[in-house]
């Protein structure tokens, strides 16, 4: 990552707080947490910190991916939540548009995944070293003049790039993808339309299941 322009801060998208926890509609092209260098400090979470100074990460989003984060409130709520995520207990959906028409309604992507070293960030399929990986989908819409597809995404596993490297890998690049589409398909989004669109876990204290949603923004 070279050059870092955030999107301008205009409040927080607050879409539910108590005292445990926070859940903030993050924008595309802001980092989770700081990046390397003064000029990647500005992030989710240093602007949640300006007005909640206990908030700590549990989890993030890639840069370009908009939606749902989930923030902890103290040490103890950031014990509970990482173990509800270690724990597949938060149970999330994304909604992505990707080029071409896919040609199953729905399935289950599983593609093992690795880190590619000389290219990172870059993920690369490795049915040899690999780790174990799976995203279910299902078809929403597909626009045969566009020659695209709209589709709900639930990530199994949380590996890195997961999404986006499993749909690359059945041919159907998320269009914006500066990493892996190609110039024609990242040429027709004006960012990666990668949405976090619904999140669903139980509540760390109460144990009351929370159901959030972000409107989609594409």
């Amino acid at each position: 990552m070279i050059d870092y322009h955030p999107p301008a801060h205009t409040g927080l998208q607050i879409l539910y707080q108590d005292d445990s926890l926070i859940v903030v509609d993050k924008p595309a092209g802001l980092l989770s947490v700081p990046g390397r260098g003064a000029d990647k400090q500005d992030c989710m979470i240093s602007r949640v910190q300006a007005e909640f100074p206990d908030a700590l990460t549990v989890h993030r989003l890639d840069m370009g991916t908009s939606g749902i984060m989930v923030i902890a409130r103290g040490k103890a709520m950031e014990r509970a939540l990482s173990i509800l995520f270690q724990t597949r207990q938060v149970h999330k959906r994304y909604v992505a548009m990707v080029a071409g028409q896919m040609a199953e309604a729905c399935g289950e992507i599983n593609l093992p995944l690795l880190t590619d070293w000389p290219n990172r960030p870059r993920q690369i399929v490795s049915f040899e070293l690999g780790k174990p990986s799976s995203t279910r989908y299902q078809v929403l819409e597909q626009d045969a003049v566009a020659n695209t597809t709209r589709v709900e995404l639930e990530p199994i596993t949380g590996r890195t790039h997961q999404l986006r490297v499993h749909l690359q890998a059945l041919g159907h690049p998320i269009l914006g993808d500066e990493l892996y589409a190609s110039a024609e398909i990242l040429a027709q989004a004006p960012r990666l339309l990668l949405h976090a669109a619904c999140i669903h876990f139980p509540h760390p204290q109460s144990g009351t299941i929370l159901t959030i949603r972000s409107p989609i923004p594409f």
